[in-house]
Order: C-alpha cells, then sequence, then structure tokens
C-alpha cells in the first residue's frame, strides 16, 4: 500500500461525498427550478416508450444488487443457509440480467438523441459530459459481474465490499481495495466521478421524482348535472381532457 492507495481509497470517497452533498444542497436552495429531466417526449415517443422504462427499471434492479451486494455482509447469508455458491449464480444471472436492461435501454435513448434532431439539437455540454461516463460505469459494472462466472472469480464480499462498509465507520480498509482487480477498481473509481457530479447534471432529478403522486386523493370534478365525479390523480390528463369537454367548470 502507497500514498496513492491511501489517496484514492481512503480519502477521495469522502471528498466525492462532500461534492455529492453540498451540491445536492445547493441547487434544491438557488436552482430548485432547474431540477428536471428536460423531458423530450414531445418531440418523440415511441422509441421513448420503450426505452425509457427499460433503463430506468434496469436500473433499479441494478441498484438493489448493489446494495445487497455491497452492505450484506457473508456471515449474514450464512446464518440464513445461503451457499456462497448459490450466492454467486443469483449474483450473476439477475445482475447480468438488469446490467442488459440497463445498457439496453441507455443504447436505446442514445440513438433516439442521434435519429430524432429535435432532441439532439435538445442535448446540453453537460450532457455531452454526462452521457460517456455514464456508459462506461454501466459497461463496467457489467463486465465486473460477468466476471463472476470465471472459474476463480474475485470474491468482491471479501474485499471491496469490506472497504466500501468501512467508510461507514471512517477507517477505510485500503488495503482490501487496493488489492482489487483492475475492473473493479476502475468501476469504483468512475462510479464515485459519477456521484460528485452527479448533483451538477440532469441525474439531480431523482431526488425530485413525484413519489407523492402515486398517493394522492381524488380530484372531484362536478359536471352540469351536479353529480360528484371522482379521478385518480394518475390518469390527470387525460381525465381533465375528457371532463372539460362537458363541464362547466371545475370546483
Amino acid at each position: 500500500m502507497n500514498h496513492l492507495h491511501t489517496a484514492l481509497w481512503g480519502v477521495l470517497p469522502y471528498l466525492c461525498l462532500v461534492l455529492f452533498v453540498a451540491g445536492t444542497v445547493w441547487r434544491f436552495r438557488h436552482d430548485r427550478f432547474g431540477i428536471t429531466t428536460r423531458s423530450s417526449q414531445l418531440h418523440e415517443h415511441r422509441l421513448l416508450r420503450v426505452a425509457s422504462p427499460l433503463f430506468h427499471y434496469g436500473l433499479l434492479f441494478v441498484i438493489g444488487g448493489h446494495v445487497v451486494g455491497l452492505l450484506v455482509p457473508e456471515t449474514l447469508t450464512e446464518r440464513l443457509r445461503v451457499s456462497e455458491s448459490t450466492y454467486h449464480a443469483a449474483a450473476l444471472a439477475l445482475g447480468s440480467l438488469a446490467g442488459l436492461a440497463t445498457v439496453g435501454g441507455f443504447l436505446l435513448l442514445m440513438w433516439r438523441r442521434v435519429r430524432v434532431r429535435a432532441v439532439r439539437r435538445a442535448t446540453t455540454r453537460g450532457d455531452l459530459a454526462l452521457f460517456p461516463l455514464l456508459a462506461t460505469v454501466l459497461v463496467g459494472g457489467l463486465v465486473a459481474t460477468v466476471t463472476l462466472a470465471f472459474p476463480h472469480p474475485y470474491d468482491y464480499r471479501a474485499g471491496l465490499s469490506v472497504w466500501f462498509r468501512s467508510l461507514f465507520a471512517l477507517d477505510p480498509a485500503v488495503p482490501a481495495m487496493a488489492h482489487a482487480p483492475f475492473v473493479y477498481q476502475l468501476h469504483t473509481l468512475l462510479a464515485m466521478l459519477l456521484f460528485a457530479l452527479w448533483p451538477f447534471s440532469r441525474l439531480i432529478h431523482a431526488f425530485a421524482a413525484p413519489i407523492g403522486y402515486l398517493v394522492r386523493p381524488y380530484v372531484v370534478y362536478r359536471s352540469r348535472a351536479g353529480r360528484a365525479r371522482g379521478f385518480s390523480a394518475a390518469p390527470m390528463a387525460a381525465a381533465v381532457s375528457r371532463v372539460r369537454g362537458r363541464s362547466a367548470g371545475v370546483r
């Protein structure tokens, strides 16, 4: 272990965390209206209808796999009587499917951005810096997952996961990460860079997801006949367009 290892695996994670937290607070305080996906659905919706769910749902499963793989220690799975071979087989199968879905959705989104002129013209300089980095992180994670199928795979739960959990104890296990394979080190470095840039890119919209929209109460409209009609908040756009044609006003 040398000073470079200490800087990369003992200091850099906390610097990225500071940028991530401070940048997020700054955006919500000084640029709240800039927190948006800059949706391009009006320009093209057929490809988006397939690519966006594929990317986002795949990414949710990828994040879930990282949470389990990095935060759940081997001792816990042993207590649950889950053998190491079974765990790695499940991680390989589910991780590969989630990774392929995420990468596939991302490629479709990029193809759409190149193919549709209006979407291409809406691409910002920040997007041009973000998209290659995001693509490299996704592909690197998929490659690291596929290495689990090798005859002698790297046991990241005894190395990378130990280092990751040690960060929360403010006592980084630098040697555990310094001896990890290069693909895991590169993937981790690029992921830290991505999180450092997160608050200053369109990725910040993840913290503004309208989750409360799913549990909003029904909105009541009154027709000319005076009968109350209740509509779910979810299909709001369609309901409003139908009701306004028959309604004298909204109460």
